[in-house]
């Protein structure tokens, strides 16, 4: 397999983002190569490519390839998937559509829910029925035959089959997709193979988005694989939402286990970094062009969830505990009509871009207002190409300024209150929504425009440090390139002795050799006190120590424990994964000695404005030492040092920042 690697030659991580695409190529001795080049919305893989030439490296000394996408997020985002059938058992037709029979705002009666990824003429139903013990009603071959033609006609692009209590007895499911695929030659996603727990509705929902990505995804991952190897490069592997990577087959199978591919490398990579500079519970703070993805990692493991919503749509899959906020770089000023500025959800993107970048796009932009802010310094470059104009984004400053009554500089500083507002609010639902008390946590601010906000963000956490790695601006890729290949196997348990137990935990544990021969396995669990509803999945050998674990997790989420409540165990895990070689990145930074004289640069805070001095981050080595206000301009991003904080280098390279009065 090709991300899992030995210890030579270079480890290749391309993560896509709505703006950019950043590449990292590691060196076993922990040297790091890195570009940045425009994404290519219309064919991601042209900026893989693009990206991979702009490094400049030889193919020959690439080991393992891991790639970061997006196609499948924002195919659900667009609705932009394959035309999806899905066949169930009769009288459960219109269960996606039912779902829970909630609604996303309680109180707003004017919220539409959103459409289920099949309509219901693309809904077709088999008499059959299994119960928990087995077959029910047998599965009525003559109406299945029927059911396959009017699929054929329907002319659809992939097929879910989900059958009542498939996740048990997946007989009827096999019997249906074996018709499906001799017939029709499409893709077909059964519940049992994608998703085999208890809970129909989740199962269906997940299901479907499985079938409903895999035309587009199968074609992206195809195209990428053909560049790849005429480029020279090794078979790529992909980035899945729980953290680890995977085979590119695996990913054109089941692409819904990839929908936060980009977002989960750049916890890995944040986890990473953080624990060598010895902190290993911190927030993550990944802002990017398009977007701010934060997540929890805790005692060094980023958290993991099973209840995720992606554009409307439930998936119950392991996914990193990421949140997401249209508050990036990228993101689109403009007035309501209460007059109240706002920023997003919509963005400039990569094409046109920020009005700054000179390509035709007129909107203000985050961007647009840190440059005119002079935290951004007027004709910077940016991804190679794009060179940084103030008085455009000046111009687009003051027409939404207009609306205002407010001039340029007043309103760029409005975006990046309004921006911040948003930014901390989604780390407050990862940390104090979670039971974590944020000021316990260092924050770790990494994307193109991370640095440019953390301090203010820590402030109003209450964090007492930032973190600022020497990639920050690249670091989901460095997450891909380092990242171990993973499987996540479940099975729903419905007995009740240990030994039952202990015997689930070793029939899955075998499933899973089978799929990653050599793997280090562990061990995990839903739990609930009895007749709760929802589980929280907690890690343990044993009975006695999951019911610990859960004991702990629940007190923490939830504020209370109930130590006399029976406690079920509802599904069985077991994550395989398998190392590549992590190179030791302490080994490549280098002390430097910086110019005597900084140049200074005017910024205008929320504070008033303050003379900054602006700091090469090229010239900076361990030891170096940072106060603020200032600016550390990085290759690929930049960093903000308000004033009452102060940074130093470690020998990772991370420049930990704290405020003045946490400072020996």
């Amino acid at each position: 397999m090709s991300a899992a690697g030995g210890p030579d030659g270079l480890r290749l991580g391309v993560d896509v983002g709505g703006t950019f695409t950043d590449v990292v190529a590691v060196a076993a001795d922990g040297t790091v190569r890195i570009a940045k080049v425009p994404s290519t919305p219309r064919d991601q893989s042209e900026g893989v490519l693009s990206g991979w030439a702009a490094l400049g490296a030889d193919p020959a000394d690439v080991l393992a390839f891991a790639h970061g996408t997006t196609v499948a997020t924002n195919a659900l985002l667009e609705r932009r998937g394959g035309r999806t059938a899905l066949v169930t058992t009769e009288g459960f037709r219109d269960l996606i559509e039912i779902g829970r029979q909630d609604r996303v705002a309680l109180y707003d009666l004017t919220r539409a829910r959103p459409a289920p990824l099949v309509p219901r003429e693309l809904r077709f139903v088999v008499r059959e029925r299994m119960g928990p013990d087995g077959v029910v009603t047998p599965l009525d071959l003559t109406g299945l035959d029927a059911v396959v033609d009017a699929i054929a006609a329907a002319k659809v692009d992939a097929v879910a089959v989900c059958l009542l209590f498939g996740f048990l007895h997946p007989e009827h499911e096999q019997a249906v997709g074996a018709a499906l695929r001799a017939r029709l030659g499409i893709p077909v996603s059964m519940s049992h193979e994608v998703l085999p727990e208890f809970r129909e509705y989740e199962r269906t929902s997940t299901t479907v988005a499985d079938a409903y990505l895999r035309p587009r995804m199968a074609d992206y991952l195809e195209h990428l694989e053909g560049r790849a190897s005429r480029a020279g490069l090794p078979e790529p592997a992909v980035m899945q939402s729980s953290g680890g990577v995977l085979d590119v087959s695996v990913a054109a199978r089941h692409p819904a286990r990839f929908v936060l591919s980009g977002p989960a490398g750049g916890v890995v990579g944040a986890s990473h970094v953080a624990g060598l500079s010895g902190f290993p519970d911190v927030l993550t703070f990944d802002m990017g062009g398009t977007s701010t993805d934060v997540a929890p990692v805790v005692a060094g493991e980023a958290q993991l969830t099973t209840e995720s919503v992606v554009a409307g749509v439930p998936l119950r899959l392991p996914m990193v505990d990421v949140h997401t906020v249209s508050a990036g770089g990228g993101s689109v000023a403009w007035v309501d009509e209460g007059g109240a500025l706002r920023v997003g959800p919509h963005s400039a993107g990569a094409d046109p871009g920020p009005a700054c970048y000179g390509l035709g796009g007129v909107e203000a932009t985050v961007t647009d207002a840190n440059l005119v802010l002079g935290a951004l310094p007027d004709g910077a470059r940016l991804g190679g190409d794009v060179v940084l104009r103030r008085d455009l984004a000046e111009a687009a400053l003051a027409r939404v300024g207009a609306r205002l009554s407010l001039d340029a500089r007043a309103s760029a500083l409005g975006v990046v209150r309004v921006a911040d507002t948003e930014m901390v609010r989604a780390l407050r639902l990862i940390s104090v929504e979670r039971g974590l008390d944020p000021r316990d946590f260092a924050l770790v601010a990494f994307g193109g425009a991370g640095g440019l906000h953390a301090c203010s963000l820590a402030e109003e956490l209450g964090c007492r440090t930032v973190l600022v790695p020497r990639a920050a601006g690249v670091l989901s890729a460095l997450g891909l390139a380092i990242s171990d290949v993973r499987h996540d196997h479940v099975r729903t348990f419905a007995a009740r002795g240990d030994g039952e137990l202990e015997a689930a935990f070793a029939d899955l544990a075998a499933v899973a050799l089978a799929a990653l021969p050599g793997a280090t396995l562990s061990r995990q669990a839903d739990l609930r006190y009895a007749g709760q509803s929802f589980e929280l999945t907690v890690p343990g050998e044993t009975r006695g120590e999951l019911e610990a674990a859960f004991g702990e997790a629940h007190e923490r989420r939830y504020g209370h424990r109930i130590d006399d409540e029976p406690i079920e165990i509802v599904n069985v895990r077991v994550v395989a994964t398998r190392a590549g070689a992590v190179p030791d990145l302490r080994g490549a930074e280098h002390a430097l000695t910086a110019p005597a004289q900084l140049p200074v640069r005017r910024l205008l805070l929320d504070v008033g404005e303050v003379d900054a001095q602006v700091h090469d981050r090229t010239a900076m080595g361990p030891g170096s030492v940072v106060t603020g206000p200032a600016v550390v301009e990085m290759p690929e991003a930049t960093c903000l040092v308000r004033p009452g904080w102060r940074g130093v280098v470690d020998d990772v390279g991370t420049l930990v920042l704290s405020r003045a009065e946490e400072v020996s």
